[in-house]
């Protein structure tokens, strides 16, 4: 089987700006990770939820939410209605088989503004992109160094 475990430099450079940039725009770095760890988890990407979990943990997220966050939908008040609009969203554009439909999309609009939601957004978009650049390649989790 021919795979590549190589990845561009520019390529990886451009998407770790991308990803910064929609990170500073949404202005809440613990939010950004729970999104990235929810698409993580439905793109099945073991290199990514790794990153992703460390760094959430990292920047002190708890660990009940770290392991509800698959059944955030059923974990009550665990996760704030900003967070389970994010997360309804993460879904949404992750999944995108049905598309983003106008409840999820207005559920996110009574939380974020209109340049947040652009960068929630953004950030799930690269997070997917990650995603599939990540697993196509069969990267394996352990591998990130803060």
């Amino acid at each position: 089987m021919s795979r590549t475990q190589v990845l561009d430099p520019a390529v990886g450079q451009a998407m770790s700006a991308l990803s910064a940039a929609a990170k500073k725009g949404l202005g809440d770095p613990a939010l950004a990770e729970l999104v990235m760890i929810r698409a993580s988890q439905l793109n099945h990407c073991a290199f990514c939820l790794d990153m992703h979990l460390r760094l959430a943990r990292g920047n002190g997220e708890s660990e009940d939410r770290v392991q509800l966050l698959d059944a955030w939908e059923e974990a009550g008040d665990l996760y704030s209605e900003r967070e389970r609009a994010a997360l309804a969203l993460t879904e949404a554009v992750t999944v995108l088989t049905d598309g983003v439909s106008d409840e999820v999309y207005a559920r996110a609009g009574k939380h974020f503004t209109e340049v947040e939601l652009a960068h929630l957004i953004g950030l799930i978009t690269v997070i997917n992109g990650w995603n599939r650049l990540m697993v196509s390649r069969r990267v394996q989790p352990g591998g990130y160094q803060p």
